[in-house]
């Protein structure tokens, strides 16, 4: 019996991590990709930790920035959406593979890691524009 919450309570955690994983995609591969980079450039680990530290922190400033500057209604929505289509893509990727082994049906598959994509994206529009109005609004 303790095993058996044991394993339900980690995959519940696992859920949660992958779930705010997925939220900021962007930022993610944005500081993996930094990070690659610096490493083949030379840098050591300690510095492409750094410089992948900086391009997310740089990625969601970037984002905040135009949504707490810009009044056009486009321009935001470009901002987001930015964000958003990494989450969404992550979303449908992470649910696909968790549910590939259990679920038979292709259009079924699809249907559910769309919609759990969808939901993703749409919390992660959420979150940033949140945070974005809670910076601008002090």
């Amino acid at each position: 019996m303790t095993l058996i919450l044991l394993a339900i309570s980690l995959t519940i955690t696992a859920c949660v991590i992958a779930f705010n994983l997925a939220i900021y995609a962007l930022p993610v591969m944005a500081a993996i990709t930094a990070a690659q980079y610096a490493w083949g450039a030379g840098a050591g680990v300690l510095m492409s930790g750094l410089a992948g530290g900086g391009a997310a922190l740089l990625s969601i400033a970037l984002v905040i920035a135009v949504l707490g500057f810009a009044r056009n209604p486009i321009l935001r929505f470009i901002a987001l959406a930015l964000f958003a289509v990494p989450a969404v893509i992550a979303g449908y990727a992470l649910v696909y593979g968790i549910t590939k082994n259990s679920i038979d049906s292709v259009l079924l598959l699809n249907l559910l890691g769309g919609t759990a994509g969808l939901v993703i994206g749409i919390s992660a529009v959420i979150n940033l524009n949140a945070l974005g109005e809670s910076v601008f609004s002090r």
